[in-house]
């Protein structure tokens, strides 16, 4: 059995659940990698990351590297004297950081690859329509997400599932196939796979511009859009009613299947119920937010908003 020396590098919250797996399964974490402060929301206060607040609480050793090739962070790193590196929702590491633990450094990524490597895995699998994902443990190398596979674990997307349910389904499953890979390391048990080169369905960043609603697109597309962008990024339109102009940002809808004569991106209101028509049938809103307003329920905004009888999404 090896006597094993963790260093963990993680940001968000998805991060934190496997921290958290790590400290309970009474590993031994010498050092927490995560990003510096930063200012955030309305008032710019300096905010710390869900990592490091989780690091603090429990009196674990914390860095902050702007750098990650400065002199001073390589030297920090080493004075932990970590043997092993593990990298949850984090940034890409220079070699001199990824090669310098004896047992090597893996990484958590929120897909089965060789499929969806990149920045945005979870909202990719929804918006592509997909009905399986998982979480994959891999060794790091030179490039992104290229790594020996160590262990995988399939997880189903549910017909109407959303970003945050499966970004949260993602994160206790991942959680726990990362104490499993560090127990394979400890006993020395390790088996890896090589990943193909082939590069299936890439994940890369999510830009506003990815976020808008084609409502010219098929019904299926804009519905697997929207629960794939929500919470966040969320998906975005705009709104046309009588000349004004307004960005809505859309949460939660349902799709109905029907045949019509709506022009594409009409809207049908009633006293309870918001729908746009597309092809194929009609997007129900059930949730979403004008800008400059909070989000609020399609019933709420009924009772306050007025909509003219030529409104639609454009």
């Amino acid at each position: 059995m090896r006597d094993l020396r963790l260093v963990f590098m993680g940001t968000p919250d998805f991060a934190v659940a496997t921290l958290n797996a790590l400290i309970k399964a009474k590993f031994n974490v010498v050092g927490v990698i995560t990003a510096p402060d930063k200012p955030a929301g309305r008032g710019q206060k300096i905010q710390e990351s869900p990592v490091k607040k989780y690091a603090l609480a429990h009196n674990l050793t914390v860095l902050q590297p702007s750098n990650l090739k400065s002199e001073e962070f390589l030297t920090q790193l080493k004075n932990l004297n970590a043997n092993l590196h593990i990298v949850v929702a984090f940034r890409m590491l220079p070699k001199a950081v990824w090669q310098l633990p004896e047992y090597g450094t893996f990484n958590l990524h929120a897909s089965l690859l060789p499929n969806y490597r990149g920045a945005a895995p979870i909202n990719w699998a929804i918006i592509n329509g997909e009905t399986k994902t998982g979480v994959s443990t891999f060794f790091i190398d030179e490039k992104i997400d290229t790594g020996n596979i160590i262990l995988q674990e399939e997880v189903t997307i549910g017909d109407d599932e959303t970003l945050g349910e499966l970004h949260d389904k993602l994160m206790e499953v991942g959680s726990r196939l990362v104490v499993k890979t560090v127990q394979q390391i400890e006993k020395g048990i390790v088996k890896t796979i090589k990943q193909p080169e082939i590069e299936e369905n890439p994940a890369p960043k999510i830009f506003t511009e990815t976020c808008k609603i084609n409502w010219h697109d098929s019904l299926s597309n804009i519905y697997n859009l929207i629960r794939g962008l929500n919470p966040f990024p969320t998906a975005w339109t705009t709104l046309i009613n009588n000349n004004e102009e307004i960005k809505v940002k859309i949460y939660h809808v349902k799709k109905e299947l029907a045949s019509h004569q709506h022009k594409t991106g009409t809207l049908i209101t009633s006293k309870n119920e918001i729908k746009v028509a597309v092809t194929g049938g009609y997007i129900i809103l059930e949730s979403l937010q004008l800008a400059g307003k909070k989000q609020m329920d399609s019933k709420s905004l009924l009772n306050g908003f007025r909509f003219h009888e030529n409104a639609h999404m454009q």
